[in-house]
């Protein structure tokens, strides 16, 4: 993981490549520098100067999990017996498969992490026999989402 402590400055050509390709990253680069009126190496070398400075983080197809029989999304707040557990911790969540994100939080809970599960029963066997039995947590709070209605990045 790469730590950004840096503003990066971009125009409003770069903030056009970048809104088309959000939108969908497998258009053609060609495309893009025809609707903008630039070349397309233009195109790509202000896309490496992108990556190069971080505020690209790469690119990726996204599979629907409901394809795959995942319907349950849930949010599992962690409470830790000792704030030093959490590395171990980490270390063993990133070993579930279903754990899709997990955050180092401030509040009540040491850890907040989101799964997705193909049911109700999926859940409850990931917190029983998988969450649940990692050393140093002392409880867990659950929250199943029952629609996702906002699913967005950062606006440019």
């Amino acid at each position: 993981m790469k730590i950004i402590n840096e503003t990066v400055e971009i125009d409003g050509i770069d903030k056009e490549i970048l809104r088309s390709l959000m939108d969908d990253a497998r258009k053609p680069i060609l495309e893009i520098a025809r609707k903008i009126g630039i070349s397309g190496a233009a195109i790509h070398q202000r896309l490496r100067k992108l990556e190069d400075s971080g505020l690209i983080a790469g690119s990726k197809f996204m599979v629907n999990p409901k394809v795959l029989g995942y319907s349950t999304t849930a949010f599992i707040g962690i409470y830790l017996d000792k704030a030093m557990r959490n590395p171990e911790a980490v270390k063993q969540l990133r070993e579930i498969p279903e754990v899709l994100e997990c955050y180092y939080t401030t509040g009540n809970w040491s850890i907040l992490i989101k799964i997705l599960c193909k049911d109700n029963e999926h859940l409850m066997h990931l917190l029983n026999q998988k969450i649940q039995t990692i050393e140093g947590v002392s409880r867990t709070e659950t929250f199943i989402s029952l629609y996702q209605q906002i699913d967005r990045q950062i606006q440019l």
